[in-house]
């Protein structure tokens, strides 16, 4: 697995940006090398380049939170930003997960109906 990972699932990266595909659309970009992935989007046509180095490896949510941070982003790679962010969000927020403990009355009352079937054996 390519990348730097963090709880086996999600993947850290230290460049994140924009670039407009040639079909005009322009998409948040995220990559670990700089120089070779400026260098893959000018080869498949990409125009409107713009990738920075985070500070430190982030997920792509942080990455994109620090991106809206910059405020260098305008127009079509504001937009896209924006819509990442809040598509990642959402993805973030489905992905929690809700615990709920068991109070001890219910164990004990689960170990006095154990104890009862045992004394009836």
């Amino acid at each position: 697995m390519k990348g730097n990972t963090t709880m086996a699932t999600e993947k850290m990266f230290t460049v994140a940006g924009t670039a407009t595909n040639p079909d005009g659309t322009t998409k948040a970009r995220f990559a670990n090398d700089l120089v070779a992935r400026i260098k893959i989007l000018n080869k498949a046509g990409c125009t409107n380049v713009n990738l920075v180095e985070l500070p430190r490896a982030m997920s792509k949510l942080e990455a994109l939170e620090h991106l809206n941070s910059l405020g260098t982003y305008t127009g079509d790679a504001a937009y896209a930003i924006a819509n990442k962010t809040a598509e990642k969000s959402k993805l973030a927020r489905r992905s929690e997960v809700k615990v709920t403990l068991k109070t001890g009355a219910a164990k004990s009352s689960k170990t006095k109906s154990a104890a009862r079937v045992a004394q009836t054996a």
